[in-house]
């Protein structure tokens, strides 16, 4: 269990991120077509981040999506999987009014195991049932390169490693 804060309010989460090195664990969410899309499956062979949020429909994390969006569109190689417990529908409304074109919206609508399993469900608070503002890099084998928690959920992650975690590997 980890904590983290919102408004500097304590907050407790299911576990931890998984571990630099260690290979992501497999997990099923629901995509903007209302379809179960798998990280083994469907983004095979791509290296990925996975910018795990709240609530797309929020300031901090709209923001991050388009940090994200910005950063990868010259990099076809890099899949963004934006992962927040709102309905794909919200999550469709929000890429259209921001022009969020290089990113992939998940949904944890029909299930919370990737949020349990990934150690960022957040268990008590105001918060409760929601994830955790975090950042997993991912390579093409879906080896962990990078992770951060974010302690304060109204904060925005760290993108500059994120992304130094993910390019720096071609250089």
């Amino acid at each position: 269990m980890a904590q983290v804060t919102f408004k500097s309010t304590p907050l407790h989460t299911s576990g931890s991120l998984p571990q630099k090195g260690s290979r992501a664990a497999d997990f099923t969410l629901i995509d903007s077509n209302l379809k179960e899309v798998s990280l083994y499956k469907d983004f095979r062979g791509k290296k990925k981040i996975l910018s795990i949020v709240p609530s797309l429909d929020t300031a901090v994390c709209s923001l991050s999506a388009k940090k994200f969006n910005t950063a990868i569109k010259d990099h076809p190689e890099v899949q963004v999987l934006v992962i927040s417990a709102d309905l794909p529908f919200a999550q469709n409304r929000v890429c259209t009014q921001e022009g969020l074109q290089n990113i992939t919206t998940l949904s944890l609508m029909r299930s919370k195991d990737f949020a349990e399993e990934y150690g960022v469900l957040i268990q008590d608070g105001p918060l409760a049932g929601l994830c955790a503002r975090a950042v997993i890099v991912l390579d093409q084998d879906n080896r962990v390169l990078y992770t951060q928690l974010v302690p304060e959920i109204t904060q925005e992650p760290d993108y500059d490693k994120a992304l130094e975690a993910l390019l720096g590997e071609d250089t």
